[in-house]
């Protein structure tokens, strides 16, 4: 079998649970429901495939899935554009065995760390890699979070300091939102990059040590925030708030530049300028 069967399987069940059949207009029916959300045959109806063709879906045991069956699923379900494109991405073909696939460290390219270092004035900046690896920043990103530089470079990923680094508690006062958005992402990570070595042992390790992780992974949550923002609470300048842009580099796959910046005249941008005359001191 050439998908990714646990993954199918997991996400399919959490989000046939997730809808009310009350709200959909799906009578309670002679039986009633042993368990919430949609039977399978309901999903099955809703999707215009037969009931065994979804179970063999469902179960990862279906060899070829169209883009239009996917996208049936996906209105059957009530699925996100986030949610649409994981589904897409883990029931596409993969190569036998089931292995995750070795692959080195992706490098930022020099051009790329020069454009960071020109907006170390105002703007806090890094790119981010496959698994929400840390791959590059500017001095005024290690100012506004953490000194990534001082961190083994293994070590720098997003999940794995969000979950088991004590310091993004006390950096972020909203935590358990960034935790949510955090896992969110890292699901999204699978579906782009299936079989990935570095996703499968960030996954396991943060499953092994965090029971914060575990729980929220097993919400089936898939989103990708790419804007928003985020708040942070700095030693020295109190709790800063800041808008969040991400944006995908084309020329170079699975990266992505994360810029934070402050509202003009806002309280931020007086402590974001302090941090940047410190930091080019530093």
């Amino acid at each position: 079998m050439g998908h990714s069967e646990p993954e199918i399987k997991a996400f399919l069940k959490a989000r046939r649970a997730a809808l009310d059949p009350a709200e959909l207009g799906l009578p309670e029916g002679v039986v009633r429901r042993r368990v919430r959300g949609l039977r399978r045959e309901e999903v099955a109806q809703r999707a215009g495939i037969s009931v065994d063709y979804y179970t063999r879906i469902e179960q990862g045991r279906a060899p070829a899935i169209s883009d239009s069956v996917v996208g049936g699923l996906a209105r059957a379900l009530r699925l996100t554009p986030s949610e649409h494109t994981y589904l897409r991405n883990i029931t596409l073909p993969r190569r036998s065995g089931g292995a995750c696939d070795a692959e080195p460290r992706p490098r930022v390219r020099p051009e790329i760390q020069q454009l960071l270092d020109a907006m170390d004035d105002t703007v806090p900046a890094y790119v981010y890699g496959p698994a929400m690896d840390i791959l590059a920043w500017n001095r005024l990103g290690t100012r506004l979070c953490v000194d990534y530089s001082a961190i083994p470079e293994e070590r720098r990923n997003g999940p794995l300091l969000v979950f088991l680094d004590p310091r993004l508690k006390e950096i972020h006062p909203n935590w358990d939102e960034v935790a949510d958005d955090t896992v969110a992402g890292l699901r999204a990570e699978i579906g782009r990059h299936p079989g990935s070595s570095r996703v499968c042992r960030v996954i396991q390790e943060l499953r092994e040590r965090s029971e914060e992780f575990r729980r929220r992974w097993e919400a089936q949550a898939v989103q990708e925030r790419t804007r928003g923002v985020k708040r942070f609470r700095h030693p020295e300048l109190g709790e800063l708030v800041l808008r969040f842009e991400a944006f995908v580099l084309p020329a170079d796959p699975g990266q992505m530049l994360c810029t934070y910046t402050a509202d003009k005249g806002s309280a931020t941008a007086d402590a974001l300028k302090a941090l940047a005359e410190t930091a080019a001191v530093a």
